[in-house]
């Protein structure tokens, strides 16, 4: 059952950013053969698509780290489970779902603290790497002293880590 849902999640991940690749794509060599005035809304514009595009892929790299770290998660289950596992690697097993837990952690705890701190912030996408620390921001503008602010709150965090601050700007 586990296999379905982990394979039902990477056909919509993909669904996603397929969609979102032909939101944002080159508009200029689409071509409709048919267009149906029943289905043609006035208020909706494109820009109010690329918005949603930019929060949907925020989302989406949400859902693949945890669908990779859930993966890893149960191979490491295995190992534990596991009657031919020494010790030494059930510990290492141990270690290591510990540490994917405590990174999952802290990127949550990271990106509500930056949310809640900065009222013009729409979106905020934390995520670790083996020795680099990914902040991207969905804003209007980053000042450098919300940046300087933002590495700083990561540092406290991620002491040891280097640290990647992006600016995604929100289209209007």
């Amino acid at each position: 059952m586990k296999r379905q849902t982990v394979w039902l999640l990477t056909m919509l991940s993909l669904m996603i950013v397929l969609s979102v690749y032909y939101i944002v794509s080159d508009k200029e060599n689409m071509t409709f053969q048919e267009v149906n005035d029943d289905f043609l809304e006035e208020d909706i514009t494109i820009e109010d698509i690329e918005e949603v595009s930019v929060n949907e892929l925020y989302t989406t790299i949400r859902m693949e780290l945890e669908d990779e770290r859930n993966l890893k998660k149960e191979r490491l289950k295995e190992i534990i489970a596991s009657n031919d596992a020494t010790t030494n690697e059930i510990n290492e097993a141990l270690n290591e779902m510990s540490t994917l837990e405590s990174l999952s952690t802290k990127e949550q705890i990271l990106q509500e603290m930056i949310k809640t701190n900065y009222e013009g912030f729409k979106d905020v996408l934390v995520r670790t790497d083996d020795d680099k620390v990914h902040v991207h921001i969905l804003s209007d503008s980053l000042e450098k002293q919300e940046a300087v602010q933002v590495m700083q709150m990561v540092k406290d965090e991620f002491s040891e880590k280097e640290i990647d601050v992006k600016h995604e700007l929100v289209t209007k």
